[in-house]
């Protein structure tokens, strides 16, 4: 090498060496006041109306940028709606997957943003921002969760169990306790992963309730009850919060419920300090 090229060479490889340190560094994604476009990669079927659906971001070592316990914000244009449709969902995924993020989505005959989402095909874009929501999981916040979840309500839960368990090698002693309702054996979303962290963490416990129970079957039966709500949960406490999620009307009977068996009084929008949490 020229002597005289020396200088331009050390300058080169110092551009190089930053951008390569740039690209290894992950990158949160995420815009709270703006909505932004992420392509779907792949589409996972569940069920006749189930999916999981993983969204690619810009880079692969990006990150969604998604506290756990929050939520982000869906939003298209919806033919015969007269303004944007706009819908709140939590991430299976979290920021420990890097390029990508999951949503798991029922889609419900009068759902704008589910169908829609549903009619995406690989490679279109779906309009995305966020954080959003008042729950911020810390470890160790609570000595112990109960948790009521129904349907798709499932996803919040899922992602501060997982959140909890990572946080056990760091210390994260909190216990859990989750009472999942469906109607069906077959409507029990993401039973697998469910039973595979109860059978790798005994502070976690997963009580199951079917409207309609097969044969043989020990879990609850109906809806979720005050008694199964004091039998499988932990009694009100200055160190346990209740997280609920699910359709209106069992989430409005939950209020009323734990309300009755003397947790504090849920707000009509929850605070993260509530006893009784409502996403």
């Amino acid at each position: 090498m020229k002597s005289e090229w020396l200088p331009y060479a050390v300058v080169l490889a110092a551009v190089l060496g930053g951008w390569k340190v740039y690209n290894a560094t992950s990158k949160k994604v995420l815009k709270p006041n703006d909505f932004q476009e992420f392509e779907l990669k792949e589409k996972t079927i569940l069920s006749h109306n189930t999916a999981i659906y993983r969204f690619k971001l810009p880079r692969a070592n990006d990150i969604l940028g998604l506290p756990i316990g929050q939520h982000i914000s869906l939003a298209a244009t919806i033919a015969g709606q007269p303004k944007e449709v706009v819908r709140s969902y939590t991430p299976i995924s979290s920021d420990e997957d890097k390029g990508y993020f999951d949503l798991l989505i029922k889609s419900y005959p009068t759902g704008n943003i589910s169908k829609h989402v549903a009619s995406l095909m690989v490679g279109q874009h779906m309009k995305v921002k966020g954080p959003k929501g008042a729950m911020v999981y810390t470890p160790n916040m609570v000595r112990h969760f109960g948790m009521i979840a129904g349907g798709t309500g499932i996803t919040p839960m899922l992602q501060i169990i997982k959140a909890i368990i990572r946080g056990r090698a760091t210390g994260d002693v909190t216990e859990v306790d989750l009472l999942f309702a469906n109607v069906n054996p077959e409507d029990i979303l993401l039973k697998e992963d469910l039973d595979a962290l109860a059978a790798k963490d005994g502070k976690f416990r997963v009580h199951y309730v079917l409207n309609n129970p097969p044969e043989k079957w020990t879990g609850g039966v109906g809806f979720v009850t005050p008694d199964m709500i004091k039998s499988k949960l932990p009694a009100p406490a200055s160190d346990v919060k209740i997280l609920v999620c699910g359709p209106p009307p069992m989430v409005a009977a939950m209020k009323k419920a734990t309300e009755g068996l003397g947790y504090t009084k849920a707000r009509p929008v929850s605070k993260l300090e509530d006893q009784v949490f409502c996403f």
